[in-house]
């Protein structure tokens, strides 16, 4: 019958300790659903991020096309005024030697 006894005192759990346990259970609940939560946020931010990101390189992308384009018409531009340069400058000889 002593053994029963103890064997009825080990099973019994305090109540003092299910509550403790109770609170730890709940409290590892809402940290999962606040780490859940932060995750979908980090989901949603790389997403919009990522998005970001896109339009950027396409607008760079533009701009570098842009750059390349005006760099050769200031070559053009730099030709033509060279030409028109030369022109002058074979009007003033001309003019010097007559």
């Amino acid at each position: 019958m002593a053994v029963k006894e103890g064997e009825e005192v080990s099973t019994h759990v305090p109540a003092d300790d299910f509550l403790v346990l109770e609170q730890k259970v709940y409290r590892t609940i809402e940290l999962y659903k606040a780490a859940r939560e932060g995750q979908l946020t980090a989901e949603r931010d790389t997403q919009r991020l990522r998005g970001q990101l896109e339009e950027r390189e396409e607008e760079v992308e533009r701009q570098h096309r842009e750059l390349i384009q005006l760099r050769r018409e200031r070559e053009e531009v730099r030709g033509r005024v060279e030409k028109m340069l030369q022109q002058i400058g074979t009007l003033g000889e001309e003019q010097a030697a007559s």
